[in-house]
């Protein structure tokens, strides 16, 4: 069956090569003169050390805040995003967020127990990057990505990476009486399609203009014709009658995450807990307690607990320490595998470790294949994070045909990265802190 998932996967690469052919081969740089966002003529002076102009992404958004970030492709992640700095309005420089963040693993187990996949490091995920139209990057740029070790070698460069904006929606809202304050937000939207079997995976990164980053990987192509076999009653009813079953499986997306905050790697890590206590007679309280994060951890998500990286290197105007706070999105936890029975892990930076499941690099004896392996005691000084979330897909009749995206992923909010909301009105920026009248 693993074979036959792997035919399936070149039998549809081969089926839309002649349509590439005739693309032809562009430069990496090339991509269509479209609106926004722009790869600028002259990068600015912070980002000008970090990557040429052609593998840079620049966009100042609605309220003044710039987003700055680098990409490269590799050839079992996919893209990367690097040095992704946030410089928002009243800031005199970007601030350094990210060093790196990427897909670490595509995780897929069947139901049936038969068929188990780890489509970065085992099924072509990087060599499926999908060629964009023009409709797909509305007013946006695509840019052309030269694929390692492509299916084609021929033909390895594929216009397949949109930087473009989209309307979020509510940036805020209040209304003091007097007033109304209100914005609509759009955010840099920064993402790339590359298809596995008969799946096609949507890897989108956003960034707002309140500083928030979210990260989604949405799952969509068409249900496997040839899965319709699901007769050992894990299955769930596709067409007419109750003669094909399509076999349930889950898909466990992993990111791995290298902070640089203000530029340094030496991050600190915390976790919060809230505990409600109920006294007869009288209203509960609640009480948050800080738990510092000094050695690597593999974390389980609850309804009042939550994790944080901080700043060792910079504060905000208000002097507190600057931190992106992990919002975790819906999820469902696999329990087959020990990596994927944790919802986060924090793992001291190693290179070799790239990928939640099936590593690739050799680390050295007893190192482990996978990241529960990594979490072995090391006292955190670099920490890496790996959010795992997890979405079991029964199969349904309205996922023929294209299958509708369904979406797992999660964000970054900023949690004292500035003193007050940079999307603030000029109006209201005296109201920071205790405020009478």
């Amino acid at each position: 069956m693993r074979e036959r998932r792997l035919h399936r996967a070149r039998a549809r690469f081969a089926a839309a090569l002649g349509a590439t052919a005739l693309v032809g081969t562009a430069a990496v740089a090339a991509g269509p003169a479209q609106a926004a966002p722009r790869v600028p003529a002259k990068a600015p002076a912070a980002a000008a050390a970090e990557c040429s102009a052609a593998y840079s992404i620049q966009e100042t958004l609605d309220g003044g805040t710039t987003w700055r970030m680098c990409w490269h492709y590799e050839s079992k992640a996919g893209l990367v995003l690097d040095n992704v700095s946030y410089q928002p309005k009243g800031e005199a420089r970007p601030i350094k967020v990210l060093t790196s963040g990427k897909i670490g693993q595509i995780h897929v187990p069947y139901d049936d127990g038969k068929n188990e996949y780890d489509d970065l490091t085992g099924q072509g995920f990087a060599q499926g990057l999908q060629q964009l139209s023009p409709a797909e990057c509305p007013g946006g740029t695509i840019k052309t990505v030269r694929v390692p070790d492509a299916w084609d070698p021929d033909h390895p460069d594929v216009k397949g990476l949109c930087a473009t904006t989209r309307a979020r929606g509510h940036a805020y809202r209040m209304n003091d009486g007097e007033k109304l304050y209100q914005a609509q937000g759009k955010d840099l939207l920064v993402y790339t399609v590359n298809q596995v079997g008969w799946y096609e995976y949507i890897t989108e990164w956003r960034f707002a203009g309140d500083g928030t980053m979210s990260m989604q990987v949405g799952a969509t192509g068409t249900l496997s014709p040839m899965d319709y076999d699901a007769g050992d009653g894990r299955g769930w009813p596709i067409g007419k009658g109750a003669k094909d079953y399509a076999t349930s499986h889950a898909h466990n997306v992993f990111w791995r995450l290298n902070f640089g905050l203000d530029g340094s790697p030496k991050n600190k890590v915390e976790q919060y807990d809230s505990k409600t206590t109920a006294t007869a007679g009288r209203i509960p309280t609640t009480k948050t307690t800080r738990t510092p994060v000094g050695k690597e951890l593999a974390g389980d998500a609850a309804g009042a607990r939550w994790w944080r990286v901080v700043s060792t290197a910079g504060k905000n105007k208000d002097g507190h320490p600057r931190s992106y706070e992990i919002v975790p999105g819906h999820t469902t936890k696999y329990q087959g595998r020990s990596y994927t029975k944790h919802d986060v892990y924090f793992t001291q930076y190693n290179k070799c470790e790239q990928f939640a499941s099936n590593n690739l690099p050799n680390c050295g004896a007893g190192a482990g294949k996978s990241v529960d392996k990594w979490v072995n005691g090391q006292t955190l000084t670099h920490p890496v994070v790996w959010v795992n979330i997890g979405f079991h897909h029964i199969a349904r009749d309205e996922d023929q045909e294209p299958m509708p995206v369904h979406w797992q992923g999660f964000q970054l909010a900023p949690r004292d990265v500035t003193a007050m909301s940079p999307l603030t009105p000029p109006a209201l920026t005296r109201h920071n802190g205790h405020t009478e009248d």
